[in-house]
């Protein structure tokens, strides 16, 4: 019952925490206190339980318990810990290793919500817009990177001067009240769906508008407008780390 798995994981993660607080990390194949053994099954209940736990949270509680012996750092160590041992346990789950990189790069709070969205992501790239806005996000990655994050705070409707930023603009705004209750039902299937839509208004936005513009205003628009439109992807999975 619940009891019994809650005791699982408390004795787990306290593991977990104390033995990697005074420094005692596996290395190669040494393992003597079956850390990733711990960290497996904490990975395993908290994904095949649905649990909705907070586990970064979760770990700086555990770390607590330790009266100032162990830092957050720990905690911080262990999570990193518990997604390398996610990724084996979704890699035998039949998952592909893209997709598993697509949604740990978000570094997810919540496991239970790790396998709604790897299988969001399988159907979403069976669509056919799926390769062109993959390509897409990883564009707009490049360019928000290369322009060290100059994307100004939030688009300003009168820098819109093209029909092709105008049109985007319009369509990452409905898009985001279509989607945000979505992904707050944990829906991603339908989110990642309706995102779909937008592979039109992003490939003629890429056609006729030149992002990088003489005029710092209009740039740092249109940046903005990059950035609100990957945020809408993110919210999902990182669609930019799917490979052909």
């Amino acid at each position: 019952g619940q009891e019994g798995i809650c005791l699982a994981l408390a004795d787990k993660l306290e593991t977990l925490v104390g033995i990697y607080g005074i420094g005692l990390v596996p290395t190669g194949d040494k393992d003597p206190y079956g850390l990733r053994r711990a960290a497996l099954g904490v990975v395993r209940i908290l994904v095949e339980k649905e649990l909705p736990l907070d586990l970064p949270t979760t770990l700086k509680s555990a770390a607590a318990l330790f009266d100032g012996k162990v830092g957050d750092k720990v905690a911080v160590d262990v999570y990193g810990f518990m997604l390398d041992r996610l990724r084996s346990y979704l890699r035998d789950r039949g998952f592909k290793p893209d997709e598993i990189e697509a949604v740990l790069a978000l570094t997810p709070a919540r496991l239970d919500q790790i396998v709604p969205r790897l299988t969001a992501l399988q159907h979403f790239r069976r669509l056919p817009e799926a390769a062109a806005l993959a390509a897409a996000n990883k564009r707009i990655r490049n360019i928000l990177r290369q322009a060290g994050g100059g994307a100004g705070n939030g688009i300003d409707a009168s820098l819109l001067r093209e029909d092709a930023e105008r049109t985007l603009a319009a369509a990452v705004v409905s898009q985001r009240e279509a989607v945000t209750p979505l992904l707050a039902a944990g829906d991603y299937t339908g989110a990642l769906k309706r995102l779909a839509q937008l592979r039109e208004p992003v490939d003629v936005f890429f056609d006729k508008v030149m992002v990088m513009a003489e005029d710092e205003a209009l740039k740092r628009n249109r940046l903005a407008l990059l950035h609100d439109l990957s945020e809408l992807f993110l919210g999902a999975a990182d669609i930019a780390r799917l490979q052909e």
